[in-house]
């Protein structure tokens, strides 16, 4: 039976991993940290943020708002304060739907 990597997920992530990992600049992460109130980064003995998963997870609810929806910023926290809920299960759907798509389009390409 071939071993099979399994992905590692770190309890915390640099800000540098985090704007690597949405494609965006640390300072719109430093940003949205100010702007938004569900994104609470711990800080190291230098005073570096640390990000939690959790705090990834919010990330990808603003990043999707803002970069892929197009909401302005006053308007993503008017809908996450409004029905953080729905927009919860909506990234998660888009996102599921994001990897069955890729998964066909590797798949399509091995036939």
């Amino acid at each position: 039976m071939p071993y099979k990597e399994k992905k590692i997920e770190k309890l915390f992530y640099p800000i540098g991993d985090v704007a690597k990992m949405f494609d965006v600049s640390v300072s719109s992460i430093r940003y949205w940290e100010k702007e938004f109130d569900i994104l609470k980064p711990k800080k190291n003995k230098k005073g570096n943020r640390m990000f939690t998963k959790k705090d990834v997870d919010n990330l990808r609810i603003i990043y999707h708002l803002t970069k892929e929806r197009g909401f302005t910023l006053e308007g993503a926290k008017k809908k996450l304060y409004e029905n953080k809920a729905d927009t919860i299960d909506n990234v998660e759907i888009i996102n599921h739907l994001k990897n069955i798509r890729q998964f066909l389009v590797e798949f399509r390409e091995e036939l």
